[in-house]
């Protein structure tokens, strides 16, 4: 269907496909897939009653009331407020040097580990039992683990042992093998090992939700700058934005009258908005 095609009227009014999409556009994201999947049709019939009945408040002049016009001018700005920090998002330009400091500063942010793991799980733990595998309880499956750690530390390899005993069976059936993974992406308890352990030695049994694991670090490095530069940029534009808006405030002029507000105190914890899309 063409973008000038008319979907809907209402009344006089008449709504292109184009115009409706971009309706749809300014919805939350899970409203805007229910408005783009099969309730596509009820979604229209309830934004036609929505037009409709503002089309009636307007021609009874609801909107020229005072208290009602402040609240207009407000949702207005601030979705503008909103377009103009997206769109100074966008267009931000990062100084290299702070994307050098930033990383510099979060170097250990960028540290990546390449690991193998083996996992003993017990009753309770957040992972399904292997078929015909005895449920075991925290101490037996503790016991197992250092077992299993004893057998590696006698000359088995971690690969084999990993395929038949292990109860992460994804990982299991590749030798434990977890790829390569960044700070962030384990659980907390897995990771602190993951990224303190010696290279090339099987860790004691690490507790998780998940049950026992024993850890072998296969290699550990920190990416490169260039290998980050433009992920870095991206993380730092909204920092950019935020205060071009704060610099374009401050050119505006803003003046408050103490008499008003110091007579009030905001209560802790009260934060005013900013633009939308923040």
């Amino acid at each position: 269907m063409a973008p000038d095609a008319v979907v809907l009227r209402v009344g006089e009014q008449s709504f292109t496909r184009q115009q409706f999409e971009n309706l749809i556009l300014a919805l939350p994201p899970q409203l805007q897939a229910a408005a783009r999947g099969p309730q596509k049709r009820e979604f229209a019939r309830q934004i036609a009653e929505l037009f409709a009945v503002a089309d009636e408040a307007e021609k009874r002049k609801l909107h020229a009331q005072p208290e009602l016009q402040m609240r207009l001018k407000y949702q207005r700005d601030n979705m503008l407020a909103g377009f103009l920090y997206q769109q100074l998002v966008r267009e931000a330009r990062v100084d290299p040097a702070q994307v050098e400091k930033f990383y510099t500063e979060n170097k250990d942010s960028f540290e990546e580990v390449t690991a193998r793991h083996i996992l003993v799980r017990f009753k309770g733990s957040q992972v399904p039992a292997r078929k015909d595998a005895p449920e075991l309880s925290e101490e037996e499956a503790l016991a197992k683990a250092t077992a299993l750690k004893a057998r590696l530390a006698a000359g088995e390899k971690f690969e084999e042992l990993a395929k038949a005993e292990s109860d992460d069976t994804g990982s299991g059936q590749g030798g434990g093998s977890l790829g390569t993974f960044g700070k962030g992406q384990m659980i907390p308890e897995f990771e602190n090992v993951a990224f303190t352990q010696a290279i090339g030695q099987v860790s004691d049994p690490v507790k998780t939700a998940f049950g026992y694991h024993l850890i072998l670090v296969e290699n550990r490095k920190s990416k490169t700058l260039p290998e980050v530069k433009d992920e870095i940029t991206e993380q730092l534009k909204p920092t950019v934005a935020r205060e071009q808006l704060k610099t374009l405030t401050e050119s505006k002029g803003v003046t408050l009258n103490d008499t008003y507000f110091a007579a009030a105190q905001e209560p802790e914890g009260v934060k005013p908005a900013g633009p939308a899309g923040e």
